[in-house]
């Protein structure tokens, strides 16, 4: 008569421990599934700031295909397509986050970026247009600078460049960039300036090192500014301002500054060579 109830109690104990079982089963799989996230946002992480940029793509690509609304994923893919220099895809790429849920101002302003770099000038401009004007950032500011450069704004470019200069610890690209704006404007003494005050900001900044050799040289200056520079580095500028020196007729200070070139390269110069064979041949 003991046996029915003996049944029921290990029928019992048989349900409680498979219940037991399947709740630790649950358990396990929540476990993995928040180390899985860990793991994808320090992966996401890595992708992004330490991988080869292509395969970033890749990796970013597969990632936005299993989760076409994840709006993390696809901007890991848009500054993955960025940083590679794949501006059309990049262009495309922060075109659809802008239209996701979740988007950021910073993303409508990396968009209007990734729109300069493509050359789409009047899409950029109408992308910044759109932006809040309380939404005061060094690359926003940069890029309305460099827009109204595009349009020939000058003002509104010096404007924008002043207040892009002040809203960063590192101006010296931006004062690169408004140096060779006065440069292809003709100012060339306030380009000097500018470009100077890039190299002090940054003294191994070597474009604006060469730019403001150009302005000098286009003030008939032929003699090497007092800055920071290798030998190479003095060679190369060398053979800047006997271009420049070329193209202003200057033909004998030309032949001379070659030959200083030459002579200052640590090893073959061919490019002044070959310059000045032209010259002396002419």
């Amino acid at each position: 008569m003991r046996h029915p109830i003996l049944t029921t109690t290990v029928m019992a104990c048989g349900l409680v421990l498979s219940a037991c079982e399947q709740k630790g089963e649950e358990a396990v799989d929540r476990a993995f599934q928040e180390v899985n996230v860990i793991d994808e946002t320090n992966l996401n992480d890595v992708m992004l700031n330490a991988a080869n940029p292509n395969e970033a793509v890749t990796y970013f690509h597969r990632a936005v295909s299993k989760n076409p609304g994840r709006t993390d994923l696809q901007r890991g893919l848009a500054i993955s397509l960025t940083r590679a220099k794949r501006n059309t895809e990049a262009v495309a790429a922060w075109s659809k986050l802008t239209t996701m849920k979740g988007t950021t101002v910073e993303d409508k302003v990396n968009f209007a970026g990734a729109l300069v770099r493509n050359g789409e000038w009047k899409r950029a401009e109408e992308v910044l247009n759109a932006i809040p004007p309380t939404h005061e950032t060094f690359k926003r500011y940069r890029l309305e600078a460099i827009v109204a450069d595009a349009n020939k704004d000058w003002e509104r470019a010096d404007a924008f460049y002043e207040t892009a200069v002040g809203l960063t610890t590192r101006p010296a690209g931006v004062m690169n960039n408004w140096g060779y704006s006065k440069l292809t404007r003709g100012d060339f003494a306030e380009a000097e300036k500018l470009f100077t005050e890039a190299i002090r900001q940054d003294p191994s900044l070597y474009t604006a090192k060469n730019n403001l050799v150009l302005a000098r040289s286009a003030q008939g200056n032929y003699t090497l500014p007092v800055i920071p520079m290798n030998q190479v580095e003095r060679a190369q500028l060398l053979n800047t301002m006997a271009i420049s020196a070329v193209k202003r007729g200057d033909v004998a200070t030309a032949k001379n500054l070659f030959r200083d070139a030459i002579a200052t390269h640590p090893q073959h110069y061919d490019e002044a060579a070959r310059s000045l064979a032209a010259l002396e041949e002419a």
